[in-house]
């Protein structure tokens, strides 16, 4: 079992997490409670990572990475570093790849929340923040979670993309999930197997406890 493999997994699951899901909360509630020019493209931009090959995104990452792009170039500049093969590489690669899972399912939550009831509350004298932390986040919760689920269990598993950026480089890019694939190619088919049977209970774990909590809430306000 490569215990440094899974910790730099957990890492990076857990990062992405906690940087991804506030900017999903407000974007997903922006698409789903406004109009504006450009929100088809917006929507289909964000969606994107889904129907993209991730050996493809994790190229064009790559790309845009290094320090001869614009991107690389100002990273570069402003923390003195570079991104490829690196584990904020990879974090920054997580966050882009995971963006649907984190913003669909809030954006969904959302939407399902009727508009006379954010109306309701303003007349009641509530402000916009009141009736997003009182009315509508414990309304939404349960999609909240859903993304938090999806894109934690998203991460732990990701391949293409986090290779591409990052490579194999043991403590630093090598996951759980490229550590499999390096057994695999040296022919060490139990070492796969069990850290195979760790990443498939790992992600189970978190569906399941994640979504049990989501049920147990709902249950309460029934």
């Amino acid at each position: 079992m490569d215990w440094t493999a899974l910790s730099v997994s957990l890492r990076l699951a857990f990062g992405t997490c906690l940087l991804l899901i506030p900017f999903g909360l407000w974007l997903g509630r922006t698409l789903a409670s406004r109009d504006f020019r450009g929100k088809a493209f917006c929507e289909a931009l964000v969606a994107l990572p889904l129907v993209m090959p991730p050996t493809v995104l994790g190229f064009y990452l790559m790309q845009s990475f290094g320090s001869d792009a614009p991107f690389g170039a100002l990273w570069h500049r402003l923390f003195g570093d570079g991104l490829n093969f690196t584990f904020n590489g990879i974090l920054v690669a997580s966050l882009l790849a995971n963006l649907p899972f984190a913003v669909q399912p809030i954006q969904r939550a959302f939407e399902s929340v009727p508009g006379n009831l954010r109306e309701a509350a303003w007349c009641s004298g509530l402000s916009p923040w009141q009736t997003l932390l009182r009315i509508e986040l414990p309304l939404v919760w349960p999609g909240i979670v859903s993304a938090m689920a999806l894109t934690f269990a998203h991460t732990l598993g990701e391949f293409g993309v986090i290779l591409m950026v990052g490579g194999s480089i043991d403590g630093e890019t090598r996951t759980l999930a490229i550590a499999i694939y390096d057994r695999v190619q040296a022919f060490d088919e139990q070492g796969a197997g069990i850290m195979s049977a760790m990443l498939l209970a790992l992600s189970f774990m978190t569906i399941g406890v994640v979504y049990g909590l989501a049920g147990r809430r709902r249950w309460r306000h029934v």
